[in-house]
């Protein structure tokens, strides 16, 4: 069924109006939508699982032999370990702003029950969604390492500084502090390389954290002891004459982050805690392992990073190249149809294609003549087709 001039000028503007709509609406959703998509989510759930790695040192102080028996401590090797990490959102949380609380634990795996757990911790810090970074109020966090008689974690208020959990949303290749918990200070994460993990770009960040002091950190009973030469194994003194040492701790810690999202693919660490009288002069180690995510972590790492970028993708490019495309076609369906409308519509006759004649004029008088094939047609203006036809009866002359 054929449109009427009207019509098609309604219908054209229509489309010119939506054809414009889309193609705004395909600028704007990369700089408008995006940013806000372009967020760490709030629904995080992660368990992360590091293991220490075969063939290399793992070495754990036996505690017990500092209080037992007549010998110096003993130091266990080849000692299995296991490190947890279940990391939650909790409140405040809002649009821009999110609140992590990650539970670690440190244990090893050949002593049942809780003689194996080595260390434990709860860490919580109000992080910006986007950029990763400890927000602005104080305190921002706070730290457990210790519980109550009821088995709660104690929280201390921390200030928190540098990145912790997350990377920004489009990591780049550059210097970024990261924070330690163990000596509640922030230390540069040097960008190392670009490489691949599972055929996902990463890249490879490193941080070192220098020799510090536990017990200028926390002054718990276990960062400095005191006990007889002979047990710590001193030689230089009598073996019963009381030593004071402080543990110390270092760590060499590897992150790669998926850049788009910030997500941590893999984290490693080399941990080295130590008792000594100097920082720069070990004597018995409390710790030494080289721990690393597990292949399934990494691989649960992976699919968080992929589904974020899908995400980020389907708004950054794949909406708003269809948009565009839509919003193209309307615009030159739009424009087509109007130019149409108007030009048919300038010839249209009373039945949309039948031309109006012009009127012819009538005989001067009753003494013209019209001579055969020469004489010009005459046609009468009827007005409405559907009016009855009528007959003129023309009087015959002599």
């Amino acid at each position: 069924m054929a449109l009427s001039a009207g019509t098609r000028r309604t219908v054209a503007c229509v489309l010119v109006g939506l054809g414009a709509a889309l193609l705004v609406a395909a600028l704007m959703i990369p700089t408008y939508t995006v940013s806000k998509v372009a967020k760490t989510p709030l629904d995080l759930e992660i368990t992360t699982i590091a293991q220490n790695q075969p063939g290399e040192d793992s070495l754990v102080l036996d505690s017990k032999s500092l209080t037992t028996g007549d010998g110096p401590a003993v130091v266990n090797t080849d000692v299995p370990l296991i490190s947890q990490r279940f990391l939650t959102v909790e409140e405040p949380s809002d649009a821009d702003q999110m609140t992590v609380q990650a539970g670690s634990t440190l244990r090893r795996t050949d002593v049942q029950g809780d003689t194996g757990l080595l260390t434990a911790n709860v860490d919580r810090v109000t992080i910006d969604r986007v950029d990763g970074m400890p927000v602005d109020t104080e305190p921002n966090g706070s730290i457990a390492v210790t519980v109550n008689q009821e088995g709660g974690s104690v929280m201390e208020p921390v200030q928190h500084t540098g990145l912790g959990y997350r990377f920004p949303i489009g990591t780049e290749k550059k210097t970024y502090p990261y924070f330690d918990i163990n000596v509640r200070k922030a230390f540069d994460a040097k960008f190392i390389e670009e490489t691949e993990i599972n055929s996902t770009k990463v890249y490879h960040f490193q941080m070192t954290v220098p020799v510090t002091s536990t017990w200028d950190v926390v002054q718990s009973p276990t960062n400095r002891l005191t006990l007889p030469a002979g047990k710590w194994g001193v030689t230089d003194v009598p073996a019963d004459e009381p030593v004071t040492m402080t543990r110390y701790y270092t760590n060499v810690r590897d992150l790669w982050i998926e850049p788009q999202t910030g997500t941590v693919v893999k984290g490693g660490e080399s941990i080295h805690l130590f008792y000594a009288r100097a920082a720069d002069k070990p004597e018995v180690t409390a710790l030494k392992s080289h721990i690393v995510f597990n292949e399934e972590t990494v691989e649960s790492q992976l699919a968080v990073a992929k589904e974020n970028i899908d995400k980020l993708s389907l708004f950054g490019r794949i909406v708003p190249i269809v948009l565009g495309v839509l919003g193209v076609l309307a615009l030159i369906a739009g424009l087509f149809l109007g130019l149409r409308g108007g030009s048919s519509s300038a010839h249209a006759g009373p039945r949309g294609n039948r031309p109006t004649p012009a009127p012819a004029a009538a005989p001067n008088d009753a003494g013209s003549s019209w001579g055969g094939d020469d004489a010009p047609t005459t046609q009468f203006t009827r007005g409405d087709y559907d009016a009855p036809t009528e007959q003129i009866d023309i009087e015959k002359r002599p």
